[in-house]
């Protein structure tokens, strides 16, 4: 899996222990929605949509890109969990933000709506229901484990170093990907 921008968010906020709960109900919940709508019909619409989908993948690459160049100038600093712990966000500005991390990023849509929802297509009948419904528990699993795991990494990233091989690491990530879809699209 790779940690993009919402689940770098996700992970910040377990690290944080801000609205754990919230992100792991509001991300899994989405991925269940776009894997169903994915299956059900949304991803062979985007398929037969070649301009759509080159459209998504460019949307994808700068969003990546910029998100990408962000994480690499948090890793040239030399931040903490404490002193990145600072003031909170509120409940619904973490949603919010979220929400923009989740839905702006045409890689989620490229991932539970296209791929997820190919394979699921590729079911008949009540199989299709129980495939999104598989799918959707792989997310609630992936999302749990993200955000609530991140406490017992609280210690590492008590260590500035840390944080800056985190945001490296995502940094090079996004960027890499958003090449790919560039190149791809």
């Amino acid at each position: 899996a790779a940690i993009g921008a919402q689940n770098a968010f996700v992970l910040r906020q377990g690290l944080r222990r801000e609205h754990v709960g919230a992100m792991v109900l509001f991300c899994a919940g989405v991925d269940a929605l776009l894997m169903g709508a994915g299956v059900f019909g949304m991803a062979a619409l985007i398929a037969g949509q070649p301009a759509l989908a080159r459209a998504i993948a460019l949307g994808g690459a700068l969003f990546l890109a910029y998100y990408g160049v962000r994480a690499l100038h948090r890793a040239s600093g030399s931040s903490s969990l404490r002193s990145a712990q600072g003031a909170g966000l509120t409940r619904s500005q973490a949603l919010l933000q979220l929400a923009g991390f989740t839905f702006l990023n045409p890689h989620v849509y490229l991932d539970t709506v296209l791929l997820v929802g190919s394979i699921g297509a590729q079911q008949s009948g009540a199989a299709k229901s129980v495939f999104v419904g598989g799918a959707a528990s792989g997310s609630v699993l992936w999302f749990t484990a993200l955000a609530y795991g991140a406490r017992w990494l609280a210690p590492w990233f008590a260590r500035p170093r840390a944080w800056q091989l985190l945001d490296g690491l995502i940094g090079l990530t996004m960027l890499y990907l958003a090449i790919g879809y560039r190149l791809g699209g």
